[in-house]
């Protein structure tokens, strides 16, 4: 795929250098979060990245140009204008082609940091097949099973059929490896009960697998999954009553389409009080910290 990208003078510098450097999506700012916890957010996971010696490359589309890398003064831009189009695959050339504003998703951030050279995403969830709805599934999958970056997050959101997603991912031959667990992590929570193929314990066990994914030339992306940190987690059985109700609540209000995650998203933290947003920031940390413990022992 040929795209025009603008990347930021520093993430140019280490992609040259061959020094470590982290993608990160933009439509947790936009989408996510509301303001200001949102760019607060964004630039904690930026430093948590660079704490571990790796260059963050957060990727958005800024009045048509596809930036990889943002600037302070663009990424506050980001978190406080109002008009900005989710980007998957197929929104990019839209918001080009309209000098749109526009934050990437799993998919899109995907396609842009494969073109940049950039081997590592750090992101929360990906998106998967939504409960009761085993056609509607989420582009991230199919950008899994053939673009060539590893995306680590912390599962697919709670919100979704967890295991339909799991098994989508086998059909299509996405490697799905659990860090430092066997078994797929539940987003809020730890544990999902779904047994995972594979296992790794330590960032030069990761990045070694990578290296070999990347000599067999297979063009797929590899999902490595981490579970949130135990003192943040959400307990399973609880948030899924409030899941329930959401979905629920979802339903009777005819929401359908692209608006019931985002619906979903924002419902559950309303219902949940403190502890889904909790758990949502500590995994977007702690994905990030391990992205980029990754992307220096691939460098190394």
């Amino acid at each position: 795929m040929r795209l025009n990208l603008k990347i930021h003078p520093e993430v140019q510098t280490a992609l040259a250098e061959n020094r470590a450097v982290v993608a990160l999506e933009s439509t947790l700012i936009t989408h996510g979060f509301p303001a200001p916890d949102n760019l607060e957010i964004a630039q904690a996971i930026e430093a948590t990245v660079r704490q571990q010696g790796a260059v963050p490359a957060t990727i958005a589309v800024l009045e048509g140009q596809i930036h990889v890398g943002l600037t302070a003064d663009q990424l506050a831009y980001l978190g406080t204008t109002s008009v900005v189009r989710k980007c998957s695959r197929r929104d990019l050339p839209i918001a080009v082609a309209r000098r749109e504003n526009g934050s990437t998703t799993v998919a899109a951030t995907m396609i842009v940091a494969r073109s940049a050279g950039i081997k590592l995403f750090a992101t929360g969830g990906i998106g998967g097949v939504h409960r009761g709805q085993p056609f509607d599934e989420s582009a991230d999958l199919r950008e899994l099973s053939q673009t060539a970056v590893t995306v680590v997050c912390a599962g697919a959101k709670a919100i979704l059929d967890l295991p339909l997603t799991l098994e989508v991912l086998e059909t299509r031959g996405v490697p799905v490896i659990g860090y430092q667990t066997d078994e797929l992590p539940a987003f809020y929570s730890r544990q999902s009960g779904l047994q995972l193929d594979m296992r790794v314990d330590t960032p030069q066990e990761m990045a070694r697998l990578i290296k070999v994914h990347e000599e067999m030339e297979i063009e797929s992306g590899l999902l490595v999954t981490v579970p949130v940190p135990a003192q943040d987690e959400w307990p399973a059985a609880e948030a899924q009553q409030v899941i329930d109700r959401a979905i629920a609540d979802a339903a009777v209000n005819g929401v359908m389409g692209k608006a019931v995650t985002p619906y979903l998203l924002e419902r559950v933290s309303d219902l949940s009080g403190q502890q889904s947003k909790k758990a949502n920031i500590a995994l977007l940390l702690n994905n990030a910290q391990v992205a980029a413990q990754i992307a220096q022992a691939l460098v190394a």
